[in-house]
């Protein structure tokens, strides 16, 4: 029997067995999950022929997505690294399984290169140790500095001026690593797309994330 989202064969609200007084429609039909898994090296998406004629784009496989900074208006096409957390089930987290609002971590470089280029800032650079390291350091921004026309510097210089960064955006920076969430349907589109986490929803996953990493720990 194939899959059918119908509710002929589903009991009464009281609870009494209702009999099918008609068979199964093609508009009820329903397909096998796509369990869109999370893959370092490969990209697999099926072309699906639907009701009407329609194409639906089933990703199998998966490892870059498009996904946009709220706060700053940008979006980057980066790499998905690992799956987090899953509020519906943990099996999903453990098979590293794509699925609409499921957290997951995505590469921070494409963001900090953007912020550099757009404030001038070197968001999550590890400081070294030592005077002739910091000297480099300095020469090298000094040279960059040199770089830039009068126009970019005064540019930069005003944007400074109004940049805000949550600090928890800010301490993920330094891992390399950024929490998003994926809005968008892998099986139904094909494309595992989302948002970078901020403010309270931020803290809100940070939060089940760590609670769940003491439980495992226990």
């Amino acid at each position: 029997m194939g899959i059918s989202r119908d509710s002929m064969h589903k009991r009464r609200e009281t609870g009494g067995k209702k009999k099918a007084w008609r068979k199964k429609r093609k508009y009820e039909l329903g397909r096998q999950p796509a369990n869109t898994k999370l893959d370092t090296v490969n990209k697999t998406v099926r072309r699906i022929r639907v009701r009407g004629g329609n194409v639906k784009w089933r990703a199998l496989r998966l490892n870059t997505g498009n996904y946009s900074w709220g706060s700053e208006a940008i979006t980057r096409k980066t790499r998905v690294l690992d799956v987090v957390y899953n509020a519906s089930n943990n099996e999903l987290v453990r098979t590293k399984t794509l699925v609409k609002s499921a957290i997951i971590q995505v590469d921070a470089a494409p963001f900090k290169q953007w912020y550099l280029t757009h404030y001038g800032v070197d968001i999550g650079r590890k400081k070294k140790g030592g005077a002739d390291k910091k000297e480099e350091t300095e020469e090298g921004e000094a040279a960059q500095e040199a770089k830039k026309s009068s126009h970019v510097l005064r540019k930069i210089e005003k944007r400074q001026a109004e940049r805000k960064l949550d600090p928890h955006v800010e301490e993920q920076f330094n891992s390399g690593r950024l929490l998003a969430c994926i809005s968008s349907r892998p099986g139904q589109c094909g494309r595992a797309d989302g948002y970078i986490l901020e403010g309270k929803e931020l803290e809100f996953y940070m939060k089940k994330i760590q609670k769940k990493k003491g439980k495992t720990a226990a």
